[in-house]
């Protein structure tokens, strides 16, 4: 009821407006959001790599409404490649293909998805291409084969365990050696199209990150050592105790070593299993976005947690 709550309350433009007014919102959201600017998100990742943590940065953004926001959108994340090279720190990108055109055009998508990979490969570096609600599951993944198939290497997506069609989605993908990021899902979908119960979801979570780690050889494609910009191709998103617990027996069983996996959580939440999974030498990248349109994504975050939720009112009476 919470998480559907609040998931209503994301998309819902007068209380953007309300919720962004007020000082001590933005004080909460800050614990999960890097900064405004670019230069302020480099700030956090440099501190995160000192920590042995590598990074993904999140231009926060939802879908775009007219060519010229999806081309500037695609413009800002050129720019953050440009300073990721520049700043020389470990982090790659993640990139919402609706930010950048694909409500209003799949060819456009397409022509600034093709810019922002290209632009990545000169760096070698890798883009995350993100997983929305359940209108655009089939059409991120067109649009991830249609780069594949132009020989972009350097790219990836995500699956949301909470989908019932993401089994075969990652079988299929898993054939094609795709680098998967494997989250829960944090939308809103209808009953036909996802497991409403959390046990389920997370069942299909453990047998999907089962897979991904007996891929096999290509478990260990890495390089988290070296430029810490490219993920192995299991890529576990998730902050639960028990499914990090799962990976971890399921690695042991096949006598992988750690770095067959790359755990991968949000800045600000469970630091405590972040620090852990880092201590016990397992590779950790974390997600961090940043930018002005961060109502959104604090939203998902209030609805993911109750926990987030007692942050958020403790902010309010500390205004």
């Amino acid at each position: 009821m919470l998480r559907s709550f609040f998931i209503y309350l994301s998309k819902i433009g007068w209380m953007q407006r309300l919720i962004t007014g007020w000082k001590f919102a933005w004080r909460a959201a800050s614990r999960f959001i890097a900064g405004n600017t670019i230069q302020e998100a480099i700030g956090v990742v440099r501190e995160l790599n000192n920590r042995g943590f590598n990074v993904t940065l999140d231009h926060l953004g939802e879908s775009t409404t007219t060519p010229e926001e999806a081309v500037n959108a695609t413009n800002q994340v050129l720019e953050l490649l440009d300073q990721i090279d520049q700043a020389a720190i470990r982090a790659n990108v993640s990139v919402k293909l609706t930010q950048i055109g694909l409500a209003l055009d799949e060819s456009m998508c397409e022509s600034n998805l093709e810019k922002i990979l290209a632009r990545a490969r000169t760096y070698n570096n890798f883009i995350r291409i993100d997983m929305e609600d359940s209108p655009y599951t089939e059409k991120t993944i067109r649009l991830y084969r249609r780069m594949r198939s132009k020989g972009y290497d350097n790219t990836g997506v995500v699956i949301q365990s909470y989908l019932f069609r993401s089994e075969a989605d990652v079988r299929a993908l898993l054939e094609e050696n795709t680098h998967i990021r494997l989250v829960k899902g944090a939308y809103k979908e209808p009953p036909a199209l996802a497991f409403p119960k959390k046990a389920d979801v997370d069942a299909n979570f453990d047998l999907l990150a089962g897979m991904m780690i007996e891929h096999g050889d290509h478990a260990k494609s890495t390089d988290s050592g070296a430029s810490g910009r490219f993920p192995p191709i299991p890529a576990i998103a998730t902050h639960d105790a028990a499914r990090i617990a799962y990976v971890k027996e399921e690695l042991n069983k096949l006598g992988l070593p750690n770095t067959a996996v790359e755990f991968q959580m949000l800045y600000g939440i469970r630091r405590d299993l972040q620090e852990d999974c880092v201590r016990s030498g397992y590779p950790v990248r974390i997600y961090v976005p940043y930018g002005t349109h961060w109502y959104a994504y604090f939203m998902r975050r209030l609805a993911e947690r109750p926990a987030n939720v007692w942050f958020f009112i403790s902010n309010y009476f500390r205004r």
